[in-house]
């Protein structure tokens, strides 16, 4: 058999929307709808929290860094995760989020490895707004 290079698609993928009122709204909208890929987030008892932080100027890439600082401390503290808080000065950006540990009666459902730079976007909406969308990779 000859040598050969290609690609192959493959559904390992899924896209997340948040939409807000502000930058910072679609952010933590995008982290539900991330943690909801998950778990039940409306099931989830918000009684553990966690903050993460980060110096990030590039509105797109912050997207990506505030996903990817959930996950790493949701599985750092064993946590799943369904409230979250966002604020940003400047180029800082200090979150919140609250959760609990994973319990027998919590469905699991597809694992969320991390948030990539795929489709990544952050925009404006023209109804007001804005709109933040990445692919996350399950």
């Amino acid at each position: 058999m000859p040598a050969a290079a290609g690609y192959f698609e493959h559904g390992a993928d899924i896209g997340v929307i948040g939409r807000g009122a502000t930058v910072e709204a679609a952010f933590e909208e995008a982290a539900r709808a991330m943690f909801a890929i998950m778990v039940d987030v409306d099931a989830v008892q918000p009684d553990a929290p966690i903050d993460v932080e980060f110096d990030e100027d590039d509105v797109e890439i912050a997207l990506v860094r505030w996903l990817n600082a959930l996950l790493g401390a949701a599985r750092e503290h064993g946590l799943v995760l369904a409230a979250f808080a966002l604020q940003r000065s400047g180029d800082r950006w200090r979150g919140s989020a609250r959760g609990e540990r994973w319990r027998d009666t919590l469905l699991r459902g597809t694992e969320v490895k991390g948030a990539t730079l795929t489709a990544l976007s952050v925009r404006p909406l023209d109804s007001g707004g804005w709109e933040a969308r990445c692919v996350v990779d399950v």
